[in-house]
């Protein structure tokens, strides 16, 4: 699996997400914005600004509501063969680690982790919940728990990298005080991280 995670929104690297995607087709997924506190006016258009950002990339993208998955593994599964990348948005990370519980994406993404074509892409949620433990994100976003499926914090990250990702550090963005008091988290308990700034990306191959 090839990662592209971005601090906020596409990024400053967006020619390189555009090679990555393997097929011209990415599944853009907001489930992070499934926050009760947040206007749903808001979210749409957050929404609609992310899929129109990767479409004016020239890409095929479809909308992959999580919650519409939930249950539903076989055919999430076939939708990720289909799509081959998928974009998710950035929000609450706790909100989008039960999303991946409760859709199956979580395991399903493991079993694709060795294939070399497919992409997963996102930025803020969707770079801190591949960490090993979401425990140092709770200083930065508040424990939401939005679905009747699963009422429960889940504190284990996917583990896809080694190191808590932490982004929004020193720019324009209103967690960004915040973000200094993770790394000083971090810091007191021996926790790998690495801190970047709006606009930038941390591209894996």
């Amino acid at each position: 699996m090839k990662f592209y995670l971005s601090s906020y929104r596409l990024g400053d690297e967006t020619e390189r997400l555009k090679k990555l995607v393997p097929k011209g087709r990415i599944g853009y997924i907001p489930n992070a914005l499934d926050v009760s506190t947040y206007d749903p006016l808001r979210v749409q258009s957050h929404i609609e600004k992310d899929m129109n950002s990767l479409r004016d990339l020239s890409l095929e993208v479809e909308l992959v509501n999580l919650r519409d998955y939930f249950g539903k593994r076989d055919e999430l599964k076939n939708k990720l063969d289909e799509l081959g990348a998928i974009f998710i948005s950035g929000g609450n990370t706790f909100v989008l680690r039960q999303a991946m519980r409760l859709s199956s994406l979580d395991e399903l993404l493991n079993e694709l982790r060795d294939k070399r074509d497919f992409l997963y892409a996102g930025y803020s949620a969707a770079g801190a919940v591949l960490a090993p433990s979401l425990e140092s994100t709770a200083v930065v976003d508040p424990l939401e728990a939005p679905y009747p499926e699963l009422k429960r914090i889940i504190w284990e990250g996917l583990g896809f990298i080694d190191f808590a990702f932490l982004p929004h550090w020193r720019s324009d963005h209103p967690e960004s005080a915040d973000v200094e008091k993770e790394m000083e988290y971090c810091k007191r308990n021996n926790i790998p991280f690495k801190a970047i700034r709006d606009g930038e990306v941390i591209i894996i191959e």
